[in-house]
């Protein structure tokens, strides 16, 4: 329980605020329209909001802070990189 109350109170970004206005708009539009399908994909950037995931889930489209992750990843790039030439 601590870790929900706690993923749900911090790291609050610019993304997660714009899923919150989002999610809470397209609520309300539901519910004043009476759609339920606009109401369901509310239901999705809340969803998103709650548990500070993206379409990449957590942390997916991020790079590694750790430089010698970083000089690997690199090394594997350039690898690759030769390969295809």
């Amino acid at each position: 329980m601590n870790t929900w109350k706690q993923s749900l109170l911090t790291n609050w970004h610019l993304m997660r605020l714009v899923r919150l206005g989002l999610g809470l708009m397209m609520l309300v539009m539901g519910i004043q329209s009476k759609e339920w399908a606009i109401g369901l994909f509310s239901v999705f950037f809340l969803y998103q909001v709650v548990t500070d995931t993206g379409c990449c889930g957590t942390g997916g489209c991020n790079m590694p802070q750790d430089r010698e992750i970083i000089g690997k990843l690199q090394e594997a790039n350039s690898v690759v990189n030769e390969d295809i030439k």
